[in-house]
């Protein structure tokens, strides 16, 4: 591939906040680069449930030096954090190709051809580097199980408002299940929890979340069906098995279900690039000093950088290195700004997360 204007030095694949930072970083140094997402930036966040706080604090979720202003020095909801990221597009005029997914990507010369379907259209591009910042949301984790599909079923929780007065059975036990769980409970909604494991994991559940979940356990407000899991759904009725395998199934009734039972990335473009994907994460290999994949000029950031994420190991507040890393194999000097503050130095074990 020769250089010239019809080429890109980058292309930055996924508008995350990760790939946001990375564009600051590109554009603040001069670099041509094309940006795409097959959606709106932050797209994973605009089906966040409403008004759901951030477990990490600001300091943490700010990128490329611009701080988050708020008025109660608390964590932020997702609503905020989206209200944040169009301000950092707009403060650095980031060009962005919106609502224009990336479907194939190619070896070409000394890069790399991309072909984008936006719509009824079909777009090609060429770059020299690429990176994927994809996220590791793409597509909840399925239990493959009859009745996933029926209408009162769903792996997204929307707002508690949608189950007030009605019967609602929460299948999982790590955060988002007991988060649910007791907004759906104080607004109104009768709640159960099915859960796989006989009790919840104080790792896996925000600390000032379970106490207050125990505690409506303890009280009989929230019923909780410890070691279970459903077999089958059906209008009006979920049929739960012993996790075990030992025991009879229990017909739970209930009008509607909430299946929080996680979600998992997209891994079709790493696979299409020739990115080695390593172990039961399917996590890419790639150079913990840059990023760089075993595909030469291919590079992974955010939280894709841990494969599908079945033990979540990356979140936006640890791979703001990312960023900075790639930025500078490509221009040869480390950002002037990453997360909250210019000049901060990341040093995280990246090579823990390959070893998985």
């Amino acid at each position: 591939m020769s250089h010239n204007e019809d080429t890109y030095e980058v292309a930055i694949i996924g508008a995350g906040p990760i790939g946001l930072e990375l564009a600051v970083c590109l554009r603040r140094t001069g670099v041509r680069y094309i940006h795409f997402d097959a959606r709106q930036i932050g797209y994973t966040l605009t089906w966040w449930p409403r008004n759901t706080s951030f477990f990490s604090t600001t300091e943490r979720l700010a990128i490329a030096g611009v701080p988050i202003p708020n008025n109660h020095q608390q964590r932020i909801t997702g609503e905020e954090y989206l209200a944040y990221l169009r301000a950092v597009v707009e403060q650095f005029d980031l060009p962005l190709h919106t609502y224009e997914p990336v479907a194939e990507i190619a070896p070409a010369g000394e890069g790399f051809a991309l072909t984008t379907r936006p719509l009824a259209d079909e777009r090609r591009y060429l770059a020299r580097r690429v990176v994927l910042a994809i996220g590791d949301m793409e597509y909840p984790h399925r239990l493959n199980i009859p009745g996933e599909d029926l209408p009162h079923v769903s792996h997204y929780f929307r707002d508690p408002h949608d189950y007030f007065r009605r019967r609602l059975l929460i299948v999982g036990g790590k955060n988002s299940a007991a988060e649910a769980a007791l907004r759906c409970w104080r607004a109104g909604a009768e709640v159960t929890i099915s859960y796989r494991r006989p009790q919840f994991d104080a790792g896996r559940v925000k600390h000032w979340i379970l106490p207050d979940l125990l505690a409506q356990i303890e009280a009989g407000t929230i019923r909780f069906l410890p070691a279970t899991v459903p077999v089958e759904i059906a209008p009006g009725h979920v049929v739960l098995a012993p996790a075990d395998g030992d025991g009879p199934l229990i017909r739970h009734e209930t009008d509607f279900v909430l299946l929080n039972t996680g979600f998992r990335g997209d891994q079709r473009l790493l696979e299409m690039a020739g990115v080695e994907l390593r172990g039961d994460n399917r996590a890419p290999a790639f150079d913990p000093a840059t990023m760089e994949t075993n595909v030469p000029g291919l590079f992974v950031a955010g939280t894709a950088a841990a494969g599908v994420q079945q033990r979540y190991r990356l979140f936006i507040e640890n791979c703001h290195e990312h960023a900075g890393k790639i930025a500078q194999a490509i221009t040869g000097r480390w950002p002037e700004a990453l997360g909250n503050a210019a000049g901060r130095n990341y040093e995280l074990p990246f090579e823990q997360i390959q070893a998985n």
